[in-house]
């Protein structure tokens, strides 16, 4: 197919290079939620004994999603809100994502749900 092997090798390199961007891309709402919670809550979910409580295999992260919703839009002990930090959509990615992690069995959460607990306030 090619008769000059340096332009082969260039092209299937040019090909991993453009596939690899696709390959490393977190997934939607890992980032933000290495950004805005890991520091306390850890990046395995699992808190800090005594200081800040796990994510993973808790109730209230994997039921119901409008606590959820109220404790992070508001914040909560010494927790912050992310109300007037985070989109409607930085927010349903970020919780779905920690729904969604660690074990959690926790359903996806739509921007309009955010915007609905937002109202609520």
């Amino acid at each position: 197919m090619f008769r000059n092997t340096a332009l082969a090798a260039l092209v299937l390199a040019g090909g991993l290079v453009q596939a690899a961007p696709a390959l490393a891309a977190p997934p939607p709402g890992q980032t933000l939620y290495a950004d805005n919670c890991a520091a306390c809550h850890q990046a395995t979910g699992k808190g800090v004994k005594g200081a800040y409580p796990a994510l993973a295999g808790t109730p209230l992260v994997q039921g119901d999603a409008k606590p959820l919703l109220a404790m992070v839009l508001n914040g909560k002990n010494e927790m912050p809100g992310f109300k007037d930090d985070l989109t409607d959509a930085d927010l349903a990615g970020l919780l779905t994502y920690v729904r969604a992690s660690w074990g959690n069995k926790g359903k996806a959460i739509a921007p309009a749900e955010v915007a609905t607990a937002r109202r609520r306030k």
